[in-house]
């Protein structure tokens, strides 16, 4: 019996073709789930996630998040796969997609420094006479930031996609949603650098009063 944790061996049959898969879990200490071997099917066989129906022993598996072991999948488990390959044409689209992401992932870094360079100086770990110049710096920044998720928006607009390429679809509406939601951040984040600018402001001019 593998340990808890431990990598499960899986063989996948779809249509005439069959793949020996070794799924290991994502997470440090984790067990293998269901989301991870479907990840690595679609590596292996070009079938999105979304699209993959997985049979094992004449039931449907379709719990992402649940672990192999409570699926009763185990080492040496054949597992059958019914589902559609995206056309090279569809692959193309999503992975000017991909490519997107991994610039919004690489925009939210920039987001997440300068939402916590703010907060250091709002708990006071700067000198008080350095504030004031930090803030301009940190306004400019995140007003730069903003500006890159909305270059990524009109990229992900500019994207026109087919009726039947339902994965970049998704994958698109997807990635809309999470550039939106860091937008929605940035404007956060930029009124609360505004406030506390006029907090210090505000301050000085009293006491140069």
């Amino acid at each position: 019996m593998a340990a808890p944790g431990a990598p499960v061996t899986v063989t996948v049959t779809y249509s005439n073709e069959k793949h020996s898969i070794q799924v290991a879990s994502q997470q440090e200490d984790g067990e293998p789930t269901l989301q991870d071997m479907a990840v690595l099917i679609e590596q292996v066989t070009g079938v999105p996630v979304p699209f993959q129906k997985l049979i094992y022993k004449g039931k449907s598996l379709k719990e992402l998040e649940q672990p192999l072991s409570a699926l009763g999948v185990k080492n040496g488990c054949k597992v059958m796969l019914i589902g559609k390959r995206n056309s090279p044409e569809e692959e193309a689209e999503l992975k000017k997609l991909k490519d997107l992401e991994k610039s919004v992932e690489q925009i939210a870094n920039k987001l997440e420094e300068v939402n916590k360079e703010f907060t250091s100086i709002q708990k006071g770990f700067l000198a008080k006479d350095l504030q004031v110049e930090a803030l301009k710096q940190l306004d400019k920044r995140i007003k730069g930031t903003a500006e890159q998720f909305m270059k990524i928006l009109e990229q992900i607009d500019a994207i026109n996609l087919p009726e039947n390429f339902s994965d970049c679809k998704l994958k698109k509406k997807g990635l809309v949603k999470r550039v939106q939601v860091f937008l929605a951040q940035c404007d956060t984040i930029e009124g609360n650098i505004g406030q506390e600018m006029d907090k210090l402001q505000s301050k000085n001019l009293a006491l140069a009063e």
